[in-house]
């Protein structure tokens, strides 16, 4: 179930790619050890090892499945841009896959709001956008994967779409939330007053630009790229 077009979400506005180890020059330890330097040592280690380890099994997997990805000297290297195009069109073509766009989720199902004793999630309300009407879709498994609140602020590079709708769901259903301190914003976006504001790619950084102040002053020190 997607809020738009199942391509509208912040996957296809990205820039920079996806970071695994794929080079015979690279390590996991590598890998890990820049990404808490990235996260200014705030990272959750046995989170962040698994996260990397299984990066490149999931470069292979979307490989398979047909999606090319960039290649700098015909090598992959550790940040690959894969093209989408292809993975939406494997989803589309799974008959396994009930797409559901422009559908906007409202609330969770939970046994507590039928008046149970059970707090599972059975599944959730949404509005249809294009009938205007909410609709009940029912699930044995409820997977939220709803981005952020980046919208609630004025400046930011986030799509309009990201307004939160998940993670006030899961708070009103009664289930804990976490690290709602952490809000993504991209340090490097270019800001029009009489247009919207679009992302300076993270590359940009990774090429050795660095982040100053109008007096010159180099600020952020910790924000880079993981390559």
């Amino acid at each position: 179930m997607t809020k738009g077009a199942l391509k509208s979400g912040s996957s296809s506005w990205a820039q920079g790619g996806i970071a695994a180890v794929l080079s015979g020059t690279d390590s996991v330890q590598s890998h890990v050890d820049d990404t808490f330097v990235a996260g200014a040592g705030l990272c959750n280690l046995a989170a962040t090892r698994f996260v990397v380890e299984q990066a490149p099994q999931a470069i292979v997997w979307l490989r398979e499945l047909g999606v090319p990805f960039s290649l700098e000297y015909g090598e992959l290297h550790r940040t690959v841009r894969p093209f989408r195009r292809r993975l939406f069109e494997t989803v589309r073509r799974n008959p396994n896959i009930t797409l559901f766009e422009n559908h906007t989720l409202v609330d969770l199902i939970t046994g507590r709001k039928l008046g149970v004793a059970d707090p599972a999630c059975l599944g959730l309300y949404a509005l249809d956008s294009t009938k205007d009407e909410v609709v009940t879709l029912q699930a044995p498994r409820t997977i939220l994967v709803t981005g952020c609140a980046g919208k609630a602020y004025p400046y930011t590079s986030n799509l309009d779409s990201a307004t939160g709708d998940g993670m006030a769901a899961t708070w009103r259903a009664g289930y804990r939330v976490s690290d709602m301190e952490f809000m993504q914003f991209h340090p490097t976006c270019l800001h029009h007053a009489d247009a919207k504001s679009f992302l300076i790619s993270e590359a940009v950084r990774g090429e050795g630009g660095l982040l100053r102040l109008p007096d010159g002053m180099r600020f952020m020190p910790h924000v880079a790229l993981l390559v």
